[in-house]
């Protein structure tokens, strides 16, 4: 290591503290390494500070010496946002330290947290005081709630209650150059000015760090009733969907669509779940009610409207289930697919989100070109049906990807399939992953010029170095024209 890198390591624990400053080694591959293995960064040093004073203390510290800043939170993501490039002179800052809830309000129906809490640990301080915070995720006992925000995390309830941009009030962020901006405020309305906290939910951490939010909370569903069903087709989803909106309206919570390709590929990959359905048809809907009135009795209406689904022949079949026992079995299973697909292969994904009228013909043309171009591949589908996300995955044996530029050839030929296809329905290539290394060259590829002009504009004005979180969304170096 070079004494300019060695006295950097000395200056990060005067910080923090020795024993929270990592240095290269062993130790840092939890931290360079994204969590399904395929991107691999360095890194001078992984810091972990414990306040917000400390976060910006490092960022100056970084921005005076030009070293490049790659804030983390549970690494997670699926796009490689949290992961540092190869350059020498990166710093990982982890915020595992700062988990405090600051203040529950139960009046304000408000939490505010540090961006270092797991996101299970957010929805349990919500618990303890009778309110509910619906952002749900299958990494939701490991990711943080900072790289939640900062990669405006979808879940499976977006239909109901939206995404992390509508559940959050106030932000508290570290700019580049170490400033802090203070939008940490419960405030239902504010009108002043431009709505600045909104420039970092969702910007992968390359324009600042998040360091607290204040988030929404709300009435807990007391009464549930689960029905999983068994279709021929996206369109009979969607009519399906139709009519429990006309029947229940917001008492749909959830609406979670599996292809049986995805749901066996969960079964061949991963033990501990059990199927405890027979797979017969090629698609799977779970229905998911919730009411916040205790005793209401959901499973009438439900079954109701399932059973005139069926006798229009929009379903083969639907289980409702009949305890809460059977509802966790059958969720256990969504909130599979990302470990059974990294199980399965080499995993090419996708998340386009196109509007809710073409949904059917996007999953039909995508799903058919994939297989004409790459026979081998073997396709599988997930998403959000309700808010017209749907998961695109190409499974690809390990044995068709020994060769990394044959690999990467593959991959650029199945995303141009996807992305022209969501192009085609009038979609957008990311719903809720974001861009990250992943996707940075599909969006210059779809994205409208203005759109990227702006961008690269707002993120010259607050990091006109190029140092926070460099190569996602652009590549290293690339913020201006």
């Amino acid at each position: 290591m070079s004494d300019s890198f060695q006295g950097a390591l000395a200056g990060l624990a005067d910080i923090v503290g020795d024993k929270y400053v990592i240095a290269s080694g062993p130790d840092q591959e939890p931290y360079v390494v994204d969590w399904r293995g395929r991107y691999h960064g360095r890194a001078v040093a992984v810091v972990k500070p414990g306040s917000t004073a400390e976060v910006a203390s490092v960022v100056k510290f970084c921005a005076a010496r030009r070293l490049a800043i790659v804030p983390q939170g549970g690494n997670t993501g699926m796009c490689g946002a949290a992961t540092p490039d190869d350059r020498a002179g990166n710093v990982v800052i982890r915020l595992d330290r700062m988990r405090a809830v600051r203040d529950v309000s139960p009046l304000a129906n408000t939490i505010t947290v540090e961006a270092g809490c797991i996101l299970a640990e957010v929805q349990n301080a919500a618990r303890d005081v009778d309110r509910y915070f619906p952002l749900s995720l299958g990494a939701e006992g490991s990711c943080q709630i900072g790289g939640n925000i900062s990669t405006n995390a979808g879940g499976t309830a977006v239909l109901r209650y939206g995404p992390t941009r509508d559940l959050v009030l106030g932000l508290e962020v570290v700019l580049p150059d170490g400033r802090v901006f203070n939008g940490l405020r419960a405030l239902r309305k504010d009108n002043t000015g431009y709505a600045l906290k909104q420039l970092f939910i969702g910007a992968e951490g390359t324009l600042g760090i998040v360091t607290a939010a204040v988030l929404k909370l709300f009435a807990p569903p007391r009464s549930s009733a689960l029905a999983l069903l068994k279709l021929q087709g996206v369109e009979q989803a969607l009519e399906i969907m139709q009519r429990l909106r006309g029947a229940v309206g917001d008492r749909l919570g959830s609406l979670e669509i599996m292809s049986r390709s995805q749901i066996e590929a969960i079964a061949k990959t991963v033990p501990h779940v059990t199927i405890s359905f027979e797979l017969t048809t090629p698609w799977y809907l779970i229905v998911e009610l919730t009411d916040t009135l205790a005793g209401v009795d959901l499973s009438e209406p439900l079954a109701a409207v399932l059973a005139e689904a069926m006798e229009a022949g929009l379903a083969e079949d639907a289980i409702l289930a009949s305890n809460l026992a059977q509802a966790k079995a059958i969720w256990a299973v969504r909130h599979s697919v990302s470990e059974g697909n990294k199980r399965s292969g080499y995993v090419v994904s996708h998340d386009s989100v196109v509007p809710l009228e073409r949904q059917a013909a996007f999953v039909k043309n995508v799903e058919a070109r994939i297989k004409a171009a790459v026979p081998h591949a073997n396709v599988v589908m997930h998403g959000h049906i309700g808010d017209g996300n749907i998961h695109v995955v190409a499974l690809i044996d390990r044995a068709h990807c020994q060769d990394p530029d044959a690999t990467a050839e593959l991959v650029a030929e199945i995303n141009e399939i996807v992305d022209d296809e969501t192009a085609a329905q009038g979609g957008a290539i990311s719903a809720e992953h974001g861009i990250g290394i992943t996707n940075r060259g599909r969006l210059a590829r779809v994205a409208d010029p203005l759109d990227i002009e702006l961008m690269r504009d707002i993120k010259h004005l607050l990091d006109p170095n190029g140092l926070m979180n460099p190569g996602k969304i652009f590549a290293a170096g690339g913020v201006r024209r």
